[in-house]
């Protein structure tokens, strides 16, 4: 019998608390749970990740040619369960039970994670789907915490020396830390419920010999993600103007 779970995400060590309540099926895998929580959190999938359940640790069953695959070298060996192949039902049977979620090996978001709620499924029950949440998630590859605290202190003063650069070229003035929309989360659940799922990002997706059409049509990346390129500048500080130079 499939279950619905309540799950409540935070991001660790960051106040206000940046959360989201949201419910999944028990059904699926770890990888459909983190690529779920890619959704509510606001990420970009461009990063490996990991969970730990009690003492089990589930891992992205990839792990090569990643922009973060420099980091796995660093990673502690153990033993581990793929993600693809374990169940949430597997480990997660009671309420108030917790768990946790790292993304990105470099900048290692940490996040705790509630079962608040196991829920028999209706039939008229949706999922994945976020039900509550607040402000925004921080931007990729901002540094850690410390990045980003950083990086919103600069924000707030548009007399800074690196407020141009590191503000209106990088982040973006539209930038909003309290911002929650939960029908852009909601829709963002519901159009990667309607295409194949994959695990990551991988640069080799990427084909430099591509003109710009084949380009947009095979990969969709937004001026302010990181450039697939591995260059670690945003995309419109790179490939985007090699492209206009073209």
């Amino acid at each position: 019998m499939t279950n619905i779970l309540q799950l409540k995400i935070t991001l660790n060590d960051i106040k206000p608390a940046i959360w989201r309540r949201f419910l999944v099926e028990d059904s699926i895998d770890f990888n459909k749970l983190h690529e779920s929580i890619q959704k509510v959190m606001g990420w970009a999938n461009y990063h490996l990740y990991e969970f730990e359940v009690d003492k089990t640790h589930i891992e992205s069953d990839a792990k090569k040619f990643t922009i973060d695959s420099m980091w796995l070298h660093s990673r502690p060996e153990r033993r581990s369960s793929p993600a693809s192949k374990t169940k949430l039902s597997q480990l997660l049977k009671t309420e108030k039970q917790k768990f946790r979620y790292i993304y990105d090996f470099g900048d290692c978001w940490e996040h705790t994670i509630v079962v608040e709620k196991i829920m028999e499924k209706s039939n008229s029950q949706k999922c994945p789907v976020c039900i509550s949440g607040k402000r925004a998630c921080p931007p990729e590859d901002c540094g850690s915490i410390w990045g980003y605290g950083e990086l919103m202190e600069i924000r707030k003063d548009k007399n800074h020396p690196e407020y141009k650069e590191r503000i209106v070229e990088w982040l973006g003035e539209d930038y909003d830390p309290d911002m929650f929309d939960i029908r852009e989360v909601n829709n963002a659940l519901q159009n990667r419920m309607n295409k194949k799922s994959t695990d990551i990002f991988h640069v080799e997706t990427i084909k430099p010999d591509l003109n710009k059409s084949e380009q947009s049509s095979s990969v969709k990346i937004g001026r302010n993600d990181p450039c697939p390129c591995g260059s670690g500048k945003k995309y419109k500080r790179c490939c985007l103007l090699k492209e206009k130079e073209v």
